[in-house]
Order: C-alpha cells, then sequence, then structure tokens
C-alpha cells in the first residue's frame, strides 16, 4: 500500500472532456500541484452520495484557501457515472476520475475486492494529499468515512 512520503504511481484514468471521455495520466494531475484526492467506493451508492462527496462540495472553497490546487474524487466507474454524480451533487468544482479498471486503486494498493456484492473490484474509501506527486498525508477507511472526510483532510492541510 502507498504510505506518506511515497511518490506516486502513474496510471492511466479517464474524465470527462468536451468531446466525452479523455485519458489522463495521474503524473499530469499531480505534477507541480497540491492534490487532494479522495476516493469512494462507488459513485450514487449511498453513504458515498450522502456524506462523503457532499463534505468536498461544501468545504471545496475551504481546499483552495490553504492552497491546494484540485480536489479529485475518484471512483471505480467510468467517466460517463463519474460526469452524471458530479452533476447529481453539484460537484462541478471537482475532478471526477473514472478509475474504470481499478487501474490507479490497485497500482496504489488501496483497492477491495467487492465481488461479494455483485460490484467486482473496487477501490478503498480513502483520501490523500499529495504535492507535486508525493503523498504528505494519507487516510484510508475500514469502515464509515471518518478518516477520510472533508473535514479531516481540511486538518491535515
Amino acid at each position: 500500500m502507498i504510505k506518506v512520503g511515497d511518490k506516486l504511481p502513474n496510471v492511466a484514468v479517464k474524465v470527462m472532456g468536451k468531446e466525452g471521455p479523455e485519458d489522463i495520466q495521474s503524473d499530469a494531475l499531480f505534477a507541480g500541484n497540491k492534490v487532494v484526492l479522495f476516493a469512494v467506493p462507488g459513485a450514487f451508492t449511498p453513504t458515498c452520495s450522502a456524506a462523503h462527496l457532499p463534505g468536498f462540495v461544501v468545504n471545496f472553497d475551504q481546499f483552495k484557501e490553504k492552497g491546494v490546487d484540485t480536489v479529485a474524487c475518484m471512483s471505480v466507474n467510468d467517466a460517463f457515472v463519474m460526469d452524471a454524480w458530479s452533476k447529481d451533487q453539484n460537484a462541478e468544482n471537482l475532478l471526477m476520475v473514472a478509475d474504470g479498471n481499478a487501474d490507479f486503486s490497485e497500482a496504489l494498493g488501496l483497492d477491495v475486492d467487492a465481488t461479494g456484492y455483485g460490484m467486482g473490484v473496487r477501490s478503498k474509501r480513502f483520501a490523500l494529499i499529495a504535492e507535486d506527486g508525493v503523498v504528505t498525508a494519507l487516510e484510508v477507511d475500514e469502515k464509515g468515512l471518518e478518516k477520510s472526510s472533508a473535514e479531516n483532510i481540511l486538518s491535515k492541510l
């Protein structure tokens, strides 16, 4: 599992562009930037929609005030789902990252086998702060979302 002080792996993910889904290398997202990345097990799922994502939407300005260049939400969903979820949750200020095959989650060592729930491989619920691609804070929730909540991550900045 990735840890504080590690450089983030360079893996292709997708974001929704004007013409549709676009590939982006994670290096391009993190290089030269201070980024808060939080991951959820699934878009449109109850805890993710009712509690996790809204905290980052509501506190977006506070993240910017603390020098964060990008607040990104990642899920093992496709770019179309992430785009629809962004619109549904008024999260247009966040970068919605689709890790459709869990490649980035697996490279981080933060994947979880949810096949028993019919969901395949997913991402654990986590949040990290990275500066120029190096992890400066990492919080992983095994249950709940206290560690990876927007409020807790704000306290780490």
